[in-house]
C-alpha cells in the first residue's frame, strides 16, 4: 500500500461510449479499479491529515492504518472486499472532509478503525481493535452489525480475532447485557444479535446482487433500519429483483451487462410517501438506494437509471468535465427545485438512459396500455434530456473534455428525437413538459434561477 500506483488510462473510444450512454462491462471495470485507487489514495491522506491533528486522532488512525496494512500483506483480497465495498468510501472522505476543517467535535476516526477491523476479520488476522461507536449496533463495513446491548452513545465496542481467525466482537464494559457476538467471515451470515446483507441474485458474470441498509454516513434516510430488512420483506425483493434482471438481461444487454460487471449493493428505501424514490452518492460506486418499485419495468428502469449516475460519478472522479465554482442554478425538467450545474449533468445523463430504456421497452412491450405508456415515457424523457444537454453545452463553464462528453450525448439524443412515437404519445408527452414548466415558475419565485 506504499507503492506508487501506475495512472489509470481510460480510452478515448470508451469515453465516447459512455458519454452516449452506455460503456459495457469494459467501463464499469475501469471506473471500479478507479474508484479502489481513490480509496486506497483518500485512506492514506486521511492518516496523514490525522497525523498532523496529533493526540489521540492520530494514534487511532495509525493504527488503524497498520492493521490495514499488516491485513493486506496477508490476503490483499480480503482488504479489497472492505476497502471497495460502498459504505467505505462515505467513512474515509468523511473522515479525511473532517480532518480538513476541524470543528468542536472529534474527528470519526471510528469510522476508519471500523473498516481496519473489518478487514483484519476477513482476512483471518489476529488482532484486538477497540472504538468508539454511536450505540448498540456495531458496524463492520462490508461484513454486517452486531448488537450489542449495554453499549451507548461514546462506548467503546471490542473485537478479537484469535489465531484461528475466529473473531468475536462485544462491549468494553464488564457489565454489558450479554456476551460477546460472533462475526462471520462474508457479508450473507446472519444469527440472532448478527444482521448482514441479504443476496438476491447471482448474476450471468457470478456477480451478486445484494440487498442491506448502509451504515452511516451513507444514506442517512436508510440508516434508521440497523437491524435491515425481514424475511418477508427480503423475499418480495429478491423476487422483484430477479424479475428485474431478467427483464434487462432480455430486453436492455448493455444496461445488464454493466450491472453484471461487479457485485453490486440495493439499499431499501421506506416512508418516501410518493411513487418510486431512489437516490446515488458519488462515493458509494456501485450502490442503489431505492423504495419498492411497483412493477418489473419500474424496477429495471430505476436500476437503469442509477447505474448512469454511477458511471457519471465514477468519471467525474476521473475527468474535470466542467469548471468549479459558480451559483447558478438551472431549470431542471424532473424536478422540481432548482438545480445547481453538477446536478443538472447529472440529471441530463441519467434521464438519457431512461429515454433510452423507454424507447427499447416500447418495442417489446406486449400490453397495449402499457406499450402506450413507454411511448409516452420515450417522448418525455428524450426531449427533457435533450432540453437539459443544451443548456448544459451553453452554460460556458465545460472543459473542452466537458464539451466532448455533453457533444455525444446530444448526438445520442438527437437520434432519439428522430425516432417515431405514435402522435397522442408525443402530445401527452409534450403536455407534461408544460405543466412541469409551469408549476416550477409558479413555484420558483425570487429564486436566482437561469432559465432554458
Amino acid at each position: 500500500m506504499t507503492r506508487t500506483p501506475l495512472p489509470h488510462r481510460f480510452p478515448g473510444g470508451l469515453f465516447d461510449a459512455v458519454a452516449a450512454g452506455g460503456g459495457g462491462a469494459e467501463a464499469l471495470t475501469l471506473l471500479a479499479r478507479a474508484e479502489h485507487s481513490r480509496r486506497l489514495a483518500v485512506m492514506h491522506a486521511a492518516t496523514t491529515a490525522a497525523r498532523g491533528a496529533g493526540g489521540a486522532v492520530a494514534q487511532e488512525a495509525e493504527r488503524a492504518w497498520e492493521l490495514l496494512v499488516e491485513a493486506r500483506r496477508a490476503a490483499p483480497g480480503a482488504v479489497d472486499a472492505a476497502l471497495t465495498h460502498p459504505s467505505a468510501g462515505p467513512a474515509l472522505f468523511g473522515l479525511l472532509a473532517r480532518l480538513a476543517r476541524p470543528t468542536q467535535d472529534p474527528p470519526p476516526v471510528h469510522w476508519f478503525t471500523a473498516l481496519a477491523a473489518a478487514a483484519a476479520v476477513r482476512a483471518g488476522l489476529p488482532a484486538r481493535v477497540r472504538w468508539r461507536v454511536a450505540g448498540p449496533w456495531v458496524a463492520l463495513p462490508s461484513l454486517g452489525r452486531a448488537h450489542v446491548p449495554g453499549l451507548r452513545p461514546g462506548g467503546h465496542a471490542e473485537l478479537r480475532v484469535d489465531a484461528g481467525g475466529r473473531a468475536t466482537i462485544g462491549a468494553t464494559v464488564a457489565h454489558a447485557a450479554r456476551g460477546p457476538v460472533a462475526v462471520p467471515h462474508g457479508p450473507y451470515g446472519t444469527g440472532d444479535r448478527w444482521r448482514g446483507a441479504h443476496l438476491l441474485a447471482t448474476l450471468d458474470t457470478g456477480a451478486e446482487l445484494a440487498l442491506d441498509t448502509l451504515d452511516p454516513p451513507a444514506f442517512p434516510r436508510a440508516a434508521g433500519r440497523p437491524e435491515g430488512p425481514g424475511p418477508n420483506e427480503t423475499r418480495r425483493w429478491a423476487v422483484e429483483a430477479r424479475d428485474a434482471c431478467r427483464m434487462l438481461r432480455t430486453d436492455h444487454p448493455e444496461v445488464y451487462e454493466e450491472l453484471a460487471a461487479g457485485p453490486r449493493l440495493l439499499v431499501p428505501l421506506s416512508g418516501t410517501g410518493r411513487g418510486v424514490v431512489s437516490g446515488s452518492n458519488a462515493e458509494t460506486f456501485g450502490c442503489v438506494a431505492l423504495s419498492p418499485p411497483p412493477t418489473t419495468a419500474k424496477f429495471a428502469v430505476t436500476l437503469a437509471h442509477e447505474m448512469q449516475h454511477n458511471k457519471l460519478a465514477g468519471m467525474l472522479h476521473l475527468f474535470d468535465l466542467f469548471e468549479a465554482g459558480g451559483e447558478e442554478l438551472y431549470y431542471a425538467p424532473w424536478r422540481p427545485d432548482p438545480r445547481p450545474l453538477l446536478g443538472l449533468f447529472h440529471g441530463a445523463y441519467a434521464h438519457m438512459g431512461v429515454a433510452q430504456f423507454w424507447g427499447r421497452h416500447s418495442g417489446t412491450e406486449p400490453d397495449p396500455a402499457l406499450r402506450a405508456n413507454a411511448h409516452i415515457q420515450f417522448a418525455r424523457w428524450r426531449s427533457a434530456a435533450r432540453e437539459a444537454t443544451l443548456v448544459l453545452l451553453g452554460s460556458g463553464r465545460l472543459t473542452a473534455l466537458g464539451e466532448r462528453f455533453a457533444g455525444r450525448m446530444l448526438e445520442t439524443l438527437d437520434a432519439l428525437c428522430r425516432a417515431p412515437v405514435p402522435a397522442p404519445a408525443v402530445r401527452h408527452a409534450e403536455s407534461a413538459a408544460r405543466a412541469h414548466r409551469t408549476a416550477w415558475q409558479d413555484a420558483a419565485g425570487k429564486t436566482r434561477v437561469l432559465p432554458v
